[in-house]
């Protein structure tokens, strides 16, 4: 068998088409694998200034000290601005970054098609479009791949790399092994709607949409919550007004649409809205959040410190009640093990009431089939050991003397409350759940591997874990309840299980075989 071998070196000529900021990062990553780039654009003079662009970049590199004098006289002698297709008659590898619309960026390969070697590789940096419908309007679609950068291309780690139905296995795995080559993590992905981290991310934003709009919780705290609980770095609704909601809602409708209207990436009226508005989030100085120099920090809505001289009982031996025994022993809180532990999931007892974790229901239905008025409801968190803050939410039935103690017994282990109103799922648990449930479609779908699932998810995203892994983590069973408990909520095909996590929570298999 042949080795595979990346473009990369000086021997390489790589050809970057579109000079706006993707391509102009996608430049500066081929240049630092230390390929010749010419940079061409439709406006000659957006390729110059690309240049000259980098060519500052590298002089701000250099001043701090990233890179060498010498490496980026190097680095700026190997890049040119090209104003003709023409010249791409001597490239390895060509990549386009123009305009997501599919006839421009057929017109361009169909000119390309015309110009370069025939063992010259065309990749397409789409981050939405089929790479199959673009290969069809040329006469070798074979040597067509996607090459998915993420924004920006030089600090993102990821690149999906995309296989239309004729992408040839030799042109995939060598730009995966270029990709590799040029200090990128790789994942491999078949042209479907959102590839992976398109796809797969819709929930992250859609539940928090959703439990806004039913009054779950506002917006500081649903994030703070997202961030100190389940452990993302942004919360989605600081992240939705930094991606802007034109992008974001466009990109949702996309995926929408292209999977013909499959509920589970339902557009939200509320980022319809904010649309419509004009409220664009940052870059229009509003969004979710008001960011005008005058406006007032929105903090999350924590409860004030409750006092209770309760002996807290806990339950069982799970991840959760261990974390729960460590906080109250750290910080002198007495306690209790329960001497007969009951047969459901309860963690922890405090007079009458009973703390549960989340498994999908409202507090308000677990509280009428269990017969215990005094339900209290935990979100999940990523640690328990270690988070700052977590979710309770009360039943209906629930006293307000039982629902202090609950309160004040997990101030007194060290956390910060925030109440959610009684939603299905909670926040955190929903979240995670449909982002495993999402990852797991699109490995049964063949779309891609579940390592690559979680590879995307963390380096393209910068999730705190894969979603298989945590779903692995908190157990395949309990997600399959919960969705299952959320579809029987909301009575919509939004919330329906993927048959691999069906499968796994059947067998107890883990969905990470490799894990």
């Amino acid at each position: 068998m042949t080795a595979v071998k990346a473009i990369c070196g000086e021997s390489a000529k790589v050809v970057v088409v579109g000079a706006g900021a993707m391509g102009g990062g996608i430049a500066q990553v081929a240049l630092g694998a230390g390929c010749r780039v010419d940079i061409y654009d439709a406006r000659r003079e957006s390729a110059g200034y690309a240049v000259q662009r980098l060519r500052e970049t590298l002089a701000k590199l250099v001043g701090k000290g990233r890179i060498l004098q010498g490496d980026a006289d190097a680095m700026w002698a190997r890049v040119s601005a090209i104003d003709s297709l023409d010249h791409c008659d001597e490239a390895d590898l060509v990549i386009e970054a123009v305009v997501e619309r599919l006839d421009v960026k057929r017109e361009v390969f169909v000119e390309l098609e015309s110009v370069v070697r025939t063992d010259c590789i065309l990749a397409t940096n789409t981050s939405s479009i089929s790479v199959t419908a673009i290969g069809a309007a040329l006469k070798h679609p074979g040597r067509l791949v996607g090459m998915h950068f993420f924004n920006p291309a030089p600090l993102m780690g990821l690149v999906e790399i995309i296989a239309g139905m004729e992408t040839q296995s030799s042109v995939l795995d060598t730009i995966v092994e270029t990709a590799r080559a040029w200090g990128k993590s790789p994942v491999r992905a078949k042209s479907t709607p959102g590839f992976i981290v398109n796809r797969c991310a819709r929930p992250f934003y859609a539940e928090a949409l959703r439990v806004l709009g039913e009054g779950g919780g506002d917006c500081a705290t649903l994030d703070a919550l997202m961030r100190d609980s389940g452990g993302f770095r942004m919360g989605p609704f600081e992240l939705m007004d930094m991606i802007g909601h034109d992008v974001n809602f466009a990109v949702t409708r996309s995926v929408f649409d292209a999977f013909y209207g499959d509920p589970r990436f339902l557009p939200s009226l509320i980022q319809q809205e904010l649309v419509e508005a004009g409220f664009l989030g940052r870059k229009s100085g509003r969004g979710f959040y008001d960011y005008s120099l005058d406006a007032k920090l929105r903090e999350p809505n924590i409860l004030p410190i409750e006092q209770t001289d309760a002996l807290p009982a806990l339950h069982g031996e799970s991840t959760l009640t261990n974390a729960l025994r460590d906080r109250f022993e750290a910080r002198s809180v007495a306690y209790s093990m329960a001497t007969r532990v009951k047969a459901d999931d309860r963690v922890l007892q405090v007079n009458d009431a009973i703390l549960y974790p989340s498994d999908g229901r409202t507090a308000t239905q677990r509280a009428s089939e269990s017969g215990i008025d005094n339900t209290v409801l935990l979100d999940l968190a990523l640690d328990y050991q270690t988070c700052t803050l977590i979710a309770l939410a009360r039943a209906d039935q629930c006293s307000e003397m039982a629902w202090n103690d609950v309160v004040g017994t997990l101030q007194a282990a060290g956390y910060g409350i925030c109440k959610l109103d009684d939603v299905p799922g909670m926040l955190v648990l929903r979240t995670v759940s449909m982002l495993a449930n999402e990852a797991a479609d699109a490995v049964n779908q063949g779309v891609c591997s579940a390592v690559d699932a979680d590879v995307a998810m963390c380096t393209g995203v910068n999730y705190p874990r894969g979603p298989l892994t945590w779903a692995d983590e908190i157990g395949v069973h309990r997600v399959f309840t919960t969705l299952l408990n959320l579809a029987r909520s909301y009575g919509e095909g939004r919330y329906r299980v993927s048959p691999l996590i069906r499968r796994h929570a059947y067998s107890g298999v883990a969905l990470r075989g490799d894990a």
